[in-house]
């Protein structure tokens, strides 16, 4: 038998269920691993140890219940979701030791399907950047190679999963990050629609790109985590009220009646070659898979990496306002007066990254420069919005790379924005459309580091999006674990 932290989400719920083992003894086997694998990943700011064991015996004693779909089953949640009674960070030393009152509605509802959460997971502050270099506490390592970043900003919470410390996590994704650390740990992430998970609770970057969504081993598991989170939610005026799918049975499609659409946009690009061989394989797999593939052109999405970084940056600019020295966070009182406070306390608050975007952000908005930034990329958001509208009528999902290399070396871009803000261009238009994309495994590249390809559906149909993903995972080759 497997140890029982290498069972999927899927596989651990049946287990409990049947007694075949305790919520207690499944955790236990979680600590195990993580006390084996932290000192050498660090995917964790903070570890619950204490509440999850307190957690998974009063669900011992209460007995498995099959109403709950996460029952004894323990996840982790990226430390941007806030939790009443243990600290949320987002990744900044200005919210070091920020205790909430009250807890994201995502951990509400986890609490409610009997998940035990055993930490939180280590993310670029506030979630900005795509390698989880810009953490103020620490550096996370992909479990594929510790001398590579794991992607980001939800980095913390795939290489969790990736090292079996976990069956499931909850990320975040406002430019493709869920997605992309997932490709680049070789597991599965999922970016629900943007309205489908309350965004009530999490600490907000963008909040027209924001979207929480799950991280697994396998796509099933990612809907047995989406069924348990996703629905409207009263204190979220932005969560929808359109009705839910059942994310849980689901049923691969008929390959011979599923069409892909390739935007040339996309895949004609410059790939490492380890990357190009894993990704020609696939769409070879898939042809032979009797799937179609229809190559398309999504004339905008040139444009969408200077979009999406005027757009994120400016509402990164006004929600971050708040962080002032004085309503939250680190105080440092500066020369005494009230604005060398905020500006003492927002300088050595946040880290540089998040100060560039700041600035970026409230130069776009600034008089005399609002029309010829912000406008106009509002105005070119809607038009790769189109873009995908047109593109979703000739094909049943858009199938394009997650990135264009596998994990890099720490420190290979961080004095180099620019460059690895480019590196979003394959993850970052599913957000200014605002649809559902799922990020799987595609194979391991020839420097033994896995390769993902995401599948993008209409918004709301992640049934669909799920079953598809069912669908290549039998045509993909299964991963085996990570070398830790």
């Amino acid at each position: 038998m497997k140890n029982l932290n290498e069972l999927s989400l899927l596989q651990a719920r049946e287990g409990l269920l049947a007694k075949s083992f305790t919520a207690s003894e499944l955790l236990e086997a979680t600590f195990k691993r993580m006390d084996q694998v932290e000192p050498l990943i660090s995917s964790c700011i903070t570890i619950l140890r204490e509440k999850a064991f307190s957690t998974a015996a009063e669900l011992d004693k209460l007995g498995p219940d099959p109403a709950k779909g996460l029952w004894g089953i323990p996840v982790t949640v990226k430390d941007v979701f806030l939790t009443k009674g243990a600290p949320t960070t987002a990744g900044s030393k200005i919210l070091q030791n920020y205790f909430p009152g009250f807890e994201a509605t995502v951990v509400t509802r986890l609490k409610a399907q009997g998940a035990v959460i055993v930490a939180k997971t280590n993310l670029d502050e506030f979630a900005m950047g795509s390698s989880t270099e810009f953490s103020a506490y620490k550096v996370t390592r992909n479990p594929w190679n510790l001398e590579r970043v794991p992607g980001g900003s939800s980095g913390g919470a795939a290489a969790g999963i990736s090292a079996m410390e976990v069956a499931g996590a909850f990320g975040t994704d406002t430019g493709g990050s869920i997605r992309q650390p997932a490709a680049l740990c070789g597991c599965v992430g999922l970016k629900p629609t943007y309205g489908r998970v309350s965004r009530y609770g999490i600490v907000a970057y963008g909040s027209s790109l924001d979207q929480a969504g799950p991280l697994a081993r396998s796509v099933k598991d990612c809907g047995a985590l989406l069924a348990a989170v996703a629905g409207p939610d009263g204190k979220d005026s932005t969560s929808s009220q359109i009705p839910l799918e059942d994310y849980l049975n689901l049923s691969p499609p008929d390959p011979k009646k599923i069409t892909l659409a390739l935007p040339r946009e996309l895949w004609e690009g410059k790939f490492d070659p380890s990357v190009k061989e894993v990704l020609d394989s696939a769409l070879q797999k898939i042809e032979e898979a009797g799937i179609g593939l229809k190559k398309i052109n999504m004339k905008h999405l040139p444009y969408s990496v200077a979009t999406y970084y005027i757009l994120a940056a400016a509402e990164a600019s006004t929600n971050l306002a708040r962080y002032d020295g004085v309503r939250y966070g680190v105080r440092d009182p500066g020369d005494g007066d009230l604005l060398s406070l905020y500006k003492s306390s927002r300088t050595h608050g946040f880290g540089k990254e998040t100060r560039r975007r700041i600035l970026l952000g409230t130069f776009a908005l600034s008089s005399g420069y609002y029309d010829a930034y912000y406008k106009k990329a509002a105005q070119v958001r809607r038009l790769i919005g189109e873009d995908f509208n047109e593109a979703l009528g000739q094909a049943d999902f858009i199938l394009a790379p997650v990135s264009s290399i596998s994990a890099w070396p720490f420190g290979s871009f961080t004095e180099d924005p620019l460059t690895q803000y480019q590196l979003d261009i394959m993850t970052l238009p599913l957000n200014l459309y605002g649809g559902a994309g799922l990020s799987l495994p595609a194979g391991l590249g020839g420097d033994g580091l896995p390769v993902g390809i995401q599948v993008t559906s209409r918004p709301f149909k992640e049934k669909s999006l799920l079953e598809m993903g069912t669908l290549l995972e039998e045509i993909f080759p299964s991963l085996p674990h990570p070398p830790i």
